[in-house]
């Protein structure tokens, strides 16, 4: 929960004017402003990353099937809180 006070009357007609636009409460604009402040569309994703990387250096199925020839594939120990 989030209380913002001492907005402006200017800014809040504003926000219930862009509420109204994209037929949300109020309250629902802000959080996808805030949203799309935090995450914007053109943040870089992790695994987009990689694959860009991974064609640029010229990786084929053949480098990663090495990947799994060396993988150690024992089944990983539960962590212990003891």
């Amino acid at each position: 929960m989030m209380t913002v006070r001492n907005i402006p009357d200017e800014i809040h007609n504003a926000l219930k004017v862009r509420a109204k636009l994209h037929n949300r409460s109020t309250e629902a604009e802000v959080r996808a402003i805030l949203e799309e402040a935090i995450r914007p569309e053109s943040r870089i994703r992790m695994g987009d990353a990689l694959a860009s990387l991974g064609r640029e250096i010229g990786l084929t199925n053949d480098d990663f099937a090495v990947f799994d020839q060396v993988r150690d594939k024992a089944p990983a120990e539960p962590v212990r809180f003891e």
